[in-house]
């Protein structure tokens, strides 16, 4: 029955727009119709024979998916006038890999970002998803200001064209062809119907039997499958494709400042949002990283994928000076990566299942933790102070000022617990020292050049006033390593009596061990000949622009003749580790405001404290733990960031990136600390969205 044009039943028309068959379809539907009951009734009015089961409802003027099937229509506020889209959820992405390869994958645009990344690494076999993440890529402009990423879906309404450095399988130069992976969406859709032309970019169809990854063999979530990778994806994702400089320096950012550093983390997408939400749409380009620096478990036996991907982005940081390093330090790098690429041309032995060996495995693993546990028990507690470990040795300490000359004193140094004492002599060790340095939650830098034999560490100590800058220089090498361990564990609130100790002081001779010139530098690949050496791909531009290509691919191969006996999988970790000993390391740069100050400055996100620095120089000024870190939220009306600590609160703004990244990252390294030893454990994607969400 109708009255003036109109169904006094209380229902209205509802316009749907079919996008994989450009049809409008138009309903009568109430306010209360739950979402599926939409898609019930607007399936059997296209009344065609699909799978329809991947598509959902897009709302585009709210930039919103309306996914709660039975919340209703009245209750998402949909009204006569909304034009709603009826789309597939899972779409083509294209992804630029940390080895700067382009892939392209059918992606879950519906989901959030962070349930995305899980299919993504699923897909590709790398384990601990939680550790990675999608951003934007960027523009060199974006790094010149401050400048947010608004969402403006609207301007995305057209495709973007697609990349053109997509990988092929068969191929490691550039190609318009994509990695094909196996989909199970990817037969349900009508496109998959369609045929392309010859040199497009292929759909993702598990119809192909050839080039295909099968995701049904590869790492799931909490599992300790080994990777099964097919045809030539094994040397994608596993090795290659190996990129010159100039060519990877298209697809790199090189930040000159630590402001620049700042700018490039804007470009993260928010964790909790889908896709589409964010106004990615499909064959969209954005790139996979590594976006937490603390590694769960990476092992050589199952790991090949994500150590190789954690190894490539940690060369490209060097490369793009995106991370700084020494000289000394860059030569290292080089040897240690011509070593990976000499090794990438000689085969490797076969990725198979170890399952075979697992039960062996998990025993020796046991037996592993009990000596460990019971070696932890035999441990000296903090209240026998006659076991308590220290070091003691003459080192030279300056404190430098503001217009003053270096001026290095010599003091007989004590270092027992968090505190080193100084003494004028030996003698006078039984009375008062003349000062004490507190080390609990210092930052402790290297200050080491070996060709001159300078082995120093710059302290900052936590005082009330800040971080007060204090210089130690020892005569030896061995000295300067076992007091950069203490150091080092001081920092993150543990004493010499922790079982780290000594691994940490091997890990420092090791790494300066490396930087050491050999005497053999004569470098031969596995077909004997001498490969040729482009001395740019190897070293950033601003060691090439100081020194002649000559002299530094001489020093390379003294380099390189001290890992030249590694595998594949060793120089790989072997690069990791060195990269881990650097000081940037895993501190990820904001730029802030603090409340109602002009003054921008800096902050760094470590996966164990907060660092507040000097934008210019990128000193420290003051540390916080996250140990006494007691609340992190988010204002959104005012869209700042409130850290409260035991000792004091701190609320600060973000103007070049989102205050939700900033949060997020303080969220996420808290979630990733509070990973067990289980190494089955489900991850816990509930708890990580309540950690970084920014609400109470």
């Amino acid at each position: 029955m109708m009255s003036d044009n109109g169904y006094i039943d209380g229902s209205w028309q509802l316009n749907i727009n079919v996008t994989d068959l450009n049809v409008d379809i138009a309903l009568r539907v109430k306010g209360d119709l739950h979402i599926g009951g939409v898609m019930l009734q607007l399936v059997e009015a296209l009344d065609i024979a699909l799978d329809w089961s991947d598509h959902g409802i897009w709302w585009p003027a709210r930039n919103r998916w309306l996914n709660r099937t039975r919340s209703t229509l009245d209750q998402y506020e949909v009204q006569a006038d909304a034009k709603l889209e009826f789309t597939p959820m899972h779409k083509p992405l294209q992804i630029q890999l940390p080895n700067l390869s382009i892939i392209e994958l059918p992606v879950d645009f519906s989901c959030n970002v962070f349930g995305a990344v899980i299919q993504i690494c699923k897909k590709c076999g790398i384990r601990h998803p939680e550790e990675l993440s999608l951003m934007r890529k960027l523009e060199k402009e974006d790094l010149k200001k401050n400048t947010l990423i608004p969402v403006q879906h609207k301007r995305h309404r057209q495709k973007q064209p697609m990349s053109p450095y997509v990988d092929s399988p068969n191929s490691h130069n550039n190609s318009s062809n994509s990695l094909d992976f196996y989909s199970p969406h990817s037969n349900r859709s009508p496109q998959s119907t369609l045929h392309h032309s010859p040199g497009s970019v292929h759909s993702l169809s598990s119809n192909s039997p050839q080039n295909t990854f099968n995701a049904n063999n590869s790492y799931f979530a909490g599992s300790m499958h080994s990777l099964h990778l097919d045809g030539g994806y094994e040397q994608i994702l596993l090795n290659g494709p190996h990129k010159p400089t100039k060519e990877a320096f298209n697809l790199l950012l090189r930040p000159k400042t630590f402001a620049e550093k700042a700018r490039m983390n804007k470009g993260w997408l928010d964790s909790s949002i889908s896709l589409m939400e964010q106004g990615i749409r499909e064959r969209h380009l954005l790139l996979l990283r590594f976006k937490f620096f603390t590694f769960y478990d990476l092992s050589p036996k199952y790991d090949s994928v994500r150590i190789n991907q954690i190894y490539e982005q940690a060369k490209w940081a060097l490369i793009s000076e995106e991370i700084d390093c020494t000289e000394e330090e860059m030569v290292m790098f080089a040897g240690l990566q011509l070593q990976v690429q000499l090794e990438s041309q000689n085969p490797q032995p076969e990725i198979f299942d170890q399952t075979d060996g697992q039960e062996e495995d998990d025993i020796d693993s046991a037996l592993k933790e009990l000596k460990e546990s019971l070696e932890g028990t035999t441990a000296p507690s903090s209240n026998d102070i006659t076991n308590v470990p220290e070091l003691d040795a003459f080192i030279k300490i300056f404190k430098p000022k503001k217009f003053t000359l270096k001026n290095f004193k010599r003091y007989y140094c004590v270092f027992r617990e968090y505190t080193i004492s100084l003494y004028k002599s030996k003698e006078d060790r039984a009375g008062e020292p003349i000062a004490r340095i507190s080390t609990k939650g210092c930052e402790a830098s290297p200050d080491v050049n070996l060709s001159s034999q300078k082995f120093g560490i710059k302290l900052f100590e936590p005082t009330k006033e800040g971080m007060s800058e204090i210089w130690l220089r020892f005569d030896t090498k061995e000295l300067y390593c076992d007091w950069m361990a203490a150091c080092r564990l001081a920092s993150k609130g543990k004493t010499m009596a922790d079982s780290t100790y000594e691994s940490e002081v091997t890990t420092l001779k090791t790494f300066l061990s490396m930087q050491e010139p050999a005497a053999d530098d004569s470098i031969v690949s596995s077909s004997g000949s001498v490969p040729d050496i482009n001395v740019e791909d190897f070293v950033a531009p601003r060691f090439v622009r100081k020194l002649k290509a000559g002299q530094f691919l001489k020093r390379i191969k003294e380099a390189h003749s001290n890992v030249k006996n590694m595998s594949l999988t060793e120089s790989k970790m072997a690069y990791i580790k060195a990269w881990q000993a650097l000081p940037e390391y895993g501190i990820t740069y904001f730029i802030i405001k603090m409340n109602n100050m002009k003054k921008e400055e800096l902050i760094g996100v470590a996966n164990n404290r907060i660092i507040r620095m000097d934008l210019q120089s990128g000193d420290s000024v003051k540390t916080w733990r996250y140990n006494t870190l007691q609340t992190w939220t988010v204002n959104w009306e005012t869209r700042q960031v409130i850290l409260k600590f035991e000792e004091e609160n701190i609320i600060f703004d973000s103007p070049a990136a989102d205050c939700k990244v900033v949060h997020e990252f303080i969220g996420g390294y808290i979630f990733l600390s509070m990973r067990s030893s289980d190494k089955n454990q489900t991850l816990d994607e509930a708890l990580f969205h309540k950690l970084t969400g920014g609400r109470l």
